[in-house]
């Protein structure tokens, strides 16, 4: 027969039982010591103690894991970064790859000529420049708060080979990242054949472009990646970005000169 004995002390209601299961507000323990109500915890916290022993308190900046019914709970350090209110932290990331690339700017077709751009241009303005879009580079996704940072990493193979392998040819371009057909981020450059007449005037190279929007409005997001070729020493000169001219080289592969774009969501932490 299970005897239950009650007490009150200084206003605190607490019923003990004959086999040591003490309740603290509440007249029918479950365990050993029950609490209904809240807990105030005046000092450390000690646990896997015995008859001889008070226990271990743990380190800081440890936490208390469960290790499962019938087992004492132990300490644990957790490889967890903690956010503070105020702080960013990454929401989402996108990464894409293409091997497709652009090979409609080569021998033949004739550089546009536009040596500058303004963020806002829209990507179909060919008053702006003739741009062409990496298609598998293209990223939808939707931007929840306004206090955010986009950040862009692109990165392709450019090739290009001189008409003669033993004349030095170049060829000026330019690639960008679209948001919503507006014009965000830009990097110009060039790349020269050099009288490489080993690799029968076929001359590769790597182009990056790294950008960091802030407060980009809340809502669906396009972007997408588009090069254009603004000048050329000669016409005839062919031009690649983001794949190989030709698969009948031994210089290059479309896997070795493919494009890339990894975009990073970064949000504002609030916590109301």
């Amino acid at each position: 027969m299970k005897k239950t004995v009650y007490c009150c002390v200084a206003g605190l209601f607490i019923s003990i039982q004959a086999y040591a299961q003490v309740g603290i507000g509440t007249s029918t323990p479950n365990s050993v010591l029950d609490v209904n109500g809240k807990t105030t915890l005046r000092k450390e916290l000690r646990v896997g103690g015995t008859s001889t022993t008070v226990g271990n308190p743990g380190l800081n900046g440890q936490v208390l894991v469960s290790q499962g019914e019938g087992l004492p709970p132990v300490w644990k350090s957790l490889n967890v970064t903690f956010i503070e209110e105020g702080q960013y932290r990454l929401i989402n990331s996108y990464l894409s790859n293409d091997q497709v690339g652009i090979s409609t700017l080569s021998n033949g077709i004739a550089a546009d000529g536009v040596y500058k751009n303004s963020i806002g241009d829209d990507i179909t303005d060919t008053t702006k420049g003739k741009w062409v879009k990496i298609a598998g580079l293209e990223n939808n996704f939707t931007v929840k708060d306004a206090r955010n940072k986009l950040t862009y990493q692109f990165q392709a193979g450019v090739e290009m080979k001189a008409p003669v392998a033993t004349t030095s040819q170049n060829v000026s371009f330019t690639c960008g990242v679209f948001r919503n057909s507006k014009l965000v981020a830009i990097r110009p450059d060039k790349i020269s054949s050099n009288n490489n007449s080993e690799k029968a005037g076929i001359q590769d190279y790597i182009f990056t472009l790294n950008y960091t929007e802030q407060n980009v409005p809340a809502g669906a997001q396009k972007v997408e990646v588009a090069c254009r070729k603004i000048n050329s020493s000669n016409v005839n000169s062919q031009f690649t970005i983001g794949r190989n001219l030709s698969n009948t080289n031994n210089v290059s592969n479309a896997f070795t000169l493919e494009s890339m774009i990894k975009i990073d969501i970064i949000e504002y932490v609030s916590y109301n």
